[in-house]
């Protein structure tokens, strides 16, 4: 598997890294003995990256890996926590909630630190001043008391996103449904501003929220109706021609040598097998320009998400 640098940070992560919102049941139950397994056989296969949130399950996500990462396998694993979401809609970013949400992470995850520490969806905040303020000050303090070894933010909203990096002295950001065969924009919008500063980028939801899945999406995922039309025709064409557009949107994504990671979920054995081999697969090149002529017309379409409305910079 493929390790790269994670910005100025001098963590080398593999281009696949394990999500933990399964963990946290968001997708339907795990058991730990299913997590155990699934992280274990991860690992062993050159997985060094584990993402969670103390808002995945309420919590359920961190306290099962706190469980499965004992017994030595802690040790072998990066984990990238995040904090100030608390419920789908009740989020905290001042520096006190900040504090407490993650002091109980660290507790249900067993570990008195963890590599990277995160705020979480940052675009649901109130006030945009506080966060690049209150917010960035909660994180270089804890990441000055060794509790975090690297501090970052995590949001959808492109523009916040860049702002987060240009005024928060961040170490590293997530980006999710902006790296994928329907959305590019993550490579001409954010990793030049994100190279320029240094700071490392990981890639989430390469199935863009189960749009690039044969089952489709869930009923929540706000993409627009245009945007699933056109994500329900290409899996259909993967599907005639005899394959997975779940697999091909791995392949994609895993191959883009410019994100160091990207962040992607499984439940069992199989599910992880199938993110694994994408990692070594090349994508059929006559099929992703099929792919790419039925998404052409919703190429980089976005949805509103949060408080954020493209605010300028100040």
């Amino acid at each position: 598997m493929r390790i790269s640098p994670l910005g100025r940070t001098g963590l080398d992560v593999s281009q696949l890294s394990l999500g933990g919102a399964q963990f946290g049941q968001q997708y339907g139950p795990v058991s730990v003995a299913q997590a155990a397994e699934v992280v274990h056989a991860a690992i062993d296969a050159g997985v060094n990256l584990i993402d969670t949130s103390a808002f995945y399950g309420g919590g359920t996500s961190e306290s099962i890996l706190g469980e499965v990462l004992e017994g030595g396998w802690r040790d072998r694993v990066c984990i990238c926590t995040k904090a100030g979401r608390l419920g789908q809609d009740q989020f905290d970013f001042t520096a006190a909630g900040m504090r407490k949400c993650f002091e109980g992470s660290l507790r249900r995850l067993r570990t008195d630190r963890v590599e990277i520490l995160l705020a979480h969806d940052i675009e649901f905040a109130g006030d945009f001043e506080r966060v690049f303020e209150e917010t960035a000050e909660v994180l270089h303090r804890l990441k000055e008391e060794g509790k975090a070894r690297f501090i970052g933010m995590s949001c959808y909203p492109m523009g916040l996103l860049q702002q987060a990096i240009e005024r928060c002295n961040l170490d590293v950001v997530v980006s999710y449904c902006h790296f994928n065969l329907q959305n590019r924009r993550l490579l001409n919008e954010l990793i030049p501003i994100a190279e320029a500063h240094g700071v490392g980028v990981l890639n989430g939801s390469p199935l863009a929220m189960g749009l690039l899945t044969n089952q489709g999406p869930p009923p929540w995922n706000p993409a627009s109706t245009e945007v699933k039309a056109a994500c329900r025709a290409a899996a259909e064409l993967c599907r005639e021609r005899g394959a997975d557009i779940s697999s091909l949107a791995m392949q994609f994504c895993t191959a883009e040598k410019r994100i160091p990671s990207t962040i992607s979920g499984a439940s069992t054995l199989g599910e992880l097998r199938a993110n694994l081999s994408a990692c070594v697969e090349v994508a059929d090149p006559e099929l992703l320009a099929e792919v790419d002529a039925y998404l052409a017309a919703v190429r980089d379409a976005v949805w509103p998400c949060g408080n954020w409305k493209d605010h300028p910079k100040p």
